[in-house]
């Protein structure tokens, strides 16, 4: 079998020489050229596994190759030479079509890492060529299934998208509503890819402490720090070869952000403690719910990161736009759930409800609404009013339909016509022990109050202890927690730190409930 063949691309004889002894020693073929004509010239009578082409040559730029080769040899992958510092050129390329970069001077542990990646992406392009897809067998690989369920024409469509992005290093930013599968389609890009065999390290930047941050994502040395009694690796080590996933990339500090662009630029690391940078290969996949162009127009991301890792973008479909996959869904997450037993199926009008249902929370809430449904199913068969859908209103028989697609709008917060105010020394308004009635409502149902002076559940209808149980608990929980913090900062005047305080929280963790429960400051 014939080795594969490398056509290198470079105006430069001793690099284009030290670049050929390499690859050579590799046991590859390699074939160069000084320029794009000599470049096209070869590429006519040859495949090559992998075109390696500098930025700037003699007759143009490479930037032209990397297009040329992306229309006419998609199973081509095409790597450019950037100069030191240029990274705004190698974001270019990626854009248009590239496979990878390196920079000047080019390391060669780094040239041969990319080398092997490229040559693992042309063989599965070409396998794929020639054989058509790939088995179905659920893992790593070439066979791998993909994790994202649904026949819809959206779904078809962002499955496609998902195998081109594997083919390819370029950063992808996903942005999609929670519970829209992010992870999943950064997991299928991963396992579809030339990295496959390689770790998948998924990291929620919303939850790792500010102090932590370097320490977590770049790893440390024995002694850098009180408690650090030996080396750690961070995720940026721990992902070596594959896959990192900054999950939530929208809530990271600014300072932080600093650090981040370094190591992407760059694609070195320092340890904290550690005198020296050591190199990393890591593909930088980035999630967020967030609109991140916003988050750069109100200063609270680096538009020099934002153009790194939003590379390529990637938007996940919300579920209430492909309500043809529900029935398809339903059935995978009832099979799955009912794996240890007490399996269920969804009757006709309840598989409609579904349908019919916004799912602010997609795949997410329709898991819990099902899990719910399946505790309270009869001889094994969802009905209507098993599932407790938001917006729902109660029929003749008391169980539940769905009244429209939209969900009903939660209670609204506690005005000054539901609440008994008083002032403090302060002259600062205060609730008194007893909130009035309506101060806690949800789906037009009161929501029982803890009282200090008890320490027991009432309720405004019932004026006395009682057992009230929430329908759905999550959803309870969070407008509970909605309409906590919403006093707070009704009483701080929306001063954030001042209510984070008041609630024995800090800045951070009441930034990130205000973000998921969608609270924002009154116009």
């Amino acid at each position: 079998m014939a080795s594969p063949r490398i056509l290198i691309v470079d105006d430069e004889a001793d690099l284009r020489e030290l670049v050929e002894i390499t690859l050579v020693r590799m046991g590859l073929d390699v074939d160069s050229a000084d320029s794009l004509a000599a470049a096209r010239q070869c590429l006519r009578g040859t495949e090559y596994a992998l075109v390696l082409t500098d930025m700037r040559l003699p007759d143009g730029l490479g930037i032209e190759l990397v297009q040329e080769i992306a229309a006419q040899y998609r199973n081509t992958p095409v790597a450019v030479i950037t100069a030191f510092g240029s990274a705004d050129n190698a974001v270019v390329a990626l854009k248009a079509g590239a496979f990878d970069y390196l920079s000047k001077p080019v390391g060669l542990d780094q040239l041969r890492a990319m080398v092997q990646s490229a040559l693992r992406t042309s063989a599965g392009s070409r396998a794929v060529a020639a054989g058509g897809t790939p088995a179905p067998l659920v893992g790593n690989g070439a066979g791998a299934v993909l994790r994202l369920r649904g026949e819809s024409q959206a779904m078809q469509e962002l499955r496609a998208q998902i195998v081109r992005l594997a083919r390819s290093m370029a950063p992808v930013a996903i942005n999609g509503e929670s519970g829209s599968g992010k992870e999943l389609a950064a997991r299928d890009i991963h396992a579809l890819s030339a990295r496959a065999d390689k770790p998948f390290i998924a990291v929620n930047c919303g939850a790792i402490p500010e102090a932590l941050m370097e320490a977590e994502f770049f790893g440390y040395r024995k002694g850098a720090f009180t408690g650090a009694a030996d080396d750690r690796d961070g995720f940026f080590q721990a992902a070596s070869g594959g896959t990192l996933l900054l999950d939530e990339v929208a809530d990271l500090p600014l300072a932080m952000q600093v650090k981040l662009l370094r190591a992407i630029q760059e694609r070195r690391v320092r340890k904290v403690g550690a005198t020296t940078e050591e190199p990393v290969d890591v593909r930088l996949i980035s999630a967020t719910h967030q609109d991140l162009a916003a988050c750069v127009d109100s200063g609270r991301f680096r538009q020099d990161l934002f153009y790194r890792l939003n590379v390529i973008e990637l938007k996940l479909p919300p579920l209430r736009e492909r309500a043809d996959d529900v029935g398809l869904l339903a059935d995978s997450i009832l099979e799955r759930l009912g794996a240890g037993g007490g399996r269920a199926v969804l009757s006709g009008p309840a598989l409609q409800a579904l349908r019919s249902h916004s799912f602010p929370g997609n795949v997410r809430e329709l898991e819990n609404i099902l899990e719910r449904a399946m505790a309270f199913a009869n001889d094994g068969v969802i009905e209507v009013g098993d599932l407790a859908l938001r917006g729902a209103a109660p029929t003749a028989n008391g169980s539940a339909a769905t009244a429209n697609n939209a969900a009903a709008p939660l209670a609204p917060t506690p005005s000054a016509a539901n609440m008994t105010l008083s002032a403090d020394p302060a002259g600062e308004p205060e609730r008194s022990a007893a909130p009035a009635a309506a101060a806690f409502s949800h789906n037009g149902r009161p929501l029982p109050v803890l009282t200090a002076a008890a320490g027991a559940f009432v309720t405004a209808d019932a004026g006395a202890i009682e057992p009230a149980l929430p329908l759905a608990l999550a959803e309870y929980l969070d407008e509970v927690e909605r309409q906590i913090i919403r006093r707070a900062l009704a009483r701080t005047r929306f001063n954030r730190t001042a209510a984070a305080d008041l609630l024995g929280l800090s800045f951070r963790q009441l930034r990130y409930r205000m973000q998921r429960l969608d609270i924002s400051e009154p116009e």
